[in-house]
């Protein structure tokens, strides 16, 4: 199961007991407090979710690694790409 597919059935799951709790069937009558609580809980958790994406790429941001071979043999290609342009007529 892709990663995907798994994060989606968390949503269905979490979802379908959020409804369940929050529609009241007959049988089930939430006090007061907990039913304040439950109705906004999506928004809570989108607000979490929002967090934590922002915290997980202000991480993987702050700890990236610079490849300074790759770079160096980037430029090594660049300079053979413009010099066979000058080779064939090419001016910057």
């Amino acid at each position: 199961m892709t990663k995907l597919g798994q994060w989606l059935c968390g949503l269905a799951l979490l979802g379908s007991a959020w409804a369940a709790l929050a529609l009241a069937p007959p049988g089930l009558r939430l006090p007061a407090p907990y039913r304040q609580a439950l109705l906004p809980l999506p928004v809570y958790l989108l607000v979490a979710f929002g967090c934590y994406s922002l915290a997980t790429v202000g991480y993987r941001l702050a700890t990236f690694n610079d490849c300074e071979e790759a770079a160096a043999e980037l430029q090594e290609h660049i300079s053979a790409a413009r010099e066979d342009l000058r080779r064939r007529g090419l001016r910057f």
